[in-house]
């Protein structure tokens, strides 16, 4: 009767090789960095906020007008970017057209000078202005009153619901552009597959668009506007972000979904003006923010919602050109594949 030889024991090292293959390595590497970029920029971007060159207008009569936006000018680390304003009737149009986010109403009969905000640009930046303006006027024996022009609404807590909004539609746009990926293959076959994905996109894009609409609207009551007009703004979001997803799976294929968490979650997010409005970010987060979808998305939502969709024609623009890119690369890489099919010769690999 024949022995069988006994394969000899595998070691540790062996086994570790078989369950953690090369390509598995670069992944979970791939993961640990963003992670340590996602605290970074989200630290980074919100751990220290303060004013930066906020555009501010000053009513005051005379010469006291030129002197106030020569003293606030020069305000140690620059918080405000005063401009003279003939009355206030243009600090608040100005103020509901989102060119300035406050301005300061001079007394010049009495000793308390009044401060208009806008909540509804974002709460914690009318705070740092009726902060700073109360101590600027106690340093010059005056107080000030806060009028809130445009309020967010009661339902609003501290004006997030529009961010929390779009954070909800851009989540929706990766993650259905990651599921057909994982689905069915980073790359598309060729371009009817390439459609397909975008058609699927654009439907996802529509529905997840009005639901979003309306539970913040009608199911919460969190948020007023117009639910149409929230609809269409989402399903560009969702489909921006889907698009641009489906495009960088096209080129760097499964890693693609990594870059666009990159892009979106971990600079878009932080840069947003969500949590923290624009004039209240670092230099890098504030440069960035308006050109990725959150961003964008975050002032048309706000605008839509409480300024009656004043100064939105750039980030629309933005989210466009999102939409564009990324369906126009993914039906280049579609076509591309499919080209190359074609010329492949009968029975090659």
């Amino acid at each position: 009767m024949t022995r069988t030889a006994e394969a000899p024991p595998r070691s540790f090292l062996d086994e570790v090789k078989d369950a953690v293959t090369p390509r598995a390595t670069l992944l979970v590497v791939g993961v640990v960095v963003l992670q340590l970029l996602f605290i970074a920029s989200y630290v980074g971007a919100l751990h220290h906020p303060k004013p930066k060159d906020v555009p501010f207008g000053v009513v005051a009569p005379g010469a006291a007008a030129g002197q106030t936006v020569d003293r606030l000018d020069r305000l140690p680390g620059g918080p405000l970017d005063p401009r003279a304003l003939a009355d206030e009737a243009t600090a608040r149009r100005q103020i509901a057209d989102r060119d300035i986010d406050g301005a300061l109403l001079v007394d010049p009969d009495g000793t308390t000078d009044t401060l208009l905000v806008a909540s509804g640009g974002g709460a914690a930046l009318s705070r740092a202005l009726t902060s700073l303006a109360t101590e600027l006027e106690k340093d010059q024996g005056r107080t000030v009153r806060t009028v809130d022009v445009v309020p967010a609404d009661a339902q609003d807590a501290n004006g997030l619901t529009p961010f929390y909004l779009v954070v909800g539609w851009c989540v929706g746009g990766y993650l259905c552009a990651s599921a057909l990926a994982v689905s069915a293959g980073a790359r598309p076959a060729g371009l009817r597959r390439a459609v397909i994905r975008l058609a699927a996109m654009a439907l996802v894009a529509v529905v997840g668009g009005l639901g979003g609409a309306v539970v913040v609207g009608p199911v919460l009551g969190a948020l007023p506007g117009s639910v149409a007009a929230l609809w269409g703004l989402g399903a560009l979001i969702t489909f921006a972000v889907g698009a641009a997803t489906l495009a960088l799976q096209c080129v760097f294929g499964i890693v693609g979904i990594g870059v666009a968490v990159l892009l979106v979650v971990i600079l878009g997010n932080p840069s947003a003006g969500g949590a923290l409005p624009p004039p209240m970010l670092p230099p890098f987060w504030h440069a960035i923010g308006p050109a990725l979808p959150p961003g964008a998305g975050t002032w048309t939502a706000r605008s839509i919602a409480y300024f009656k969709g004043n100064a939105t024609t750039t980030p629309l623009l933005i989210l466009s050109t999102w939409a564009a890119l990324g369906t126009a690369i993914t039906l280049a890489a579609g076509a591309r594949q499919r080209a190359t099919d074609k010329h492949r010769a009968p029975g090659a690999p």
